[in-house]
């Protein structure tokens, strides 16, 4: 999360907003998120209705809930996913960046 926030006003100039779920309870996640001054939207998610809705995966070997990072655009459709093998398996902010060109650039007339 801190790669992302590093270049949050990045995703901001592309008319993106980042929403992070995490698998803490909500005063567990809000402490942390408090704490840790995230500047893009947190949702606490213990039941894991949002993870197992897009196929986020536990590996209790691997410290439980594995990374994912997803691109929806404003219709709701994923453009791009990437399930992490551990984690720290993250794609670079450059690379989402420029997939957001890019889905930007194909809705512009």
């Amino acid at each position: 999360m801190a790669q992302l926030r590093q270049d949050y006003q990045e995703f901001v100039d592309r008319d993106t907003e980042i929403i992070v779920v995490g698998p803490e309870d909500h005063n567990t996640f809000a402490s942390f998120w408090t704490k840790e001054q995230f500047p893009f939207v947190g949702l606490p998610d213990p039941d894991h209705t949002v993870a197992d809705r897009y196929g986020q995966e536990v590996k209790l070997l691997k410290f439980g809930r594995m990374p994912a990072i997803m691109v929806i655009d404003k219709r709701g459709q994923v453009l791009e996913n990437h399930y992490a093998d551990n984690m720290r398996d993250y794609p670079a902010n450059s690379d989402l960046l420029t997939l957001l060109d890019a889905a930007n650039a194909a809705v512009t007339p």
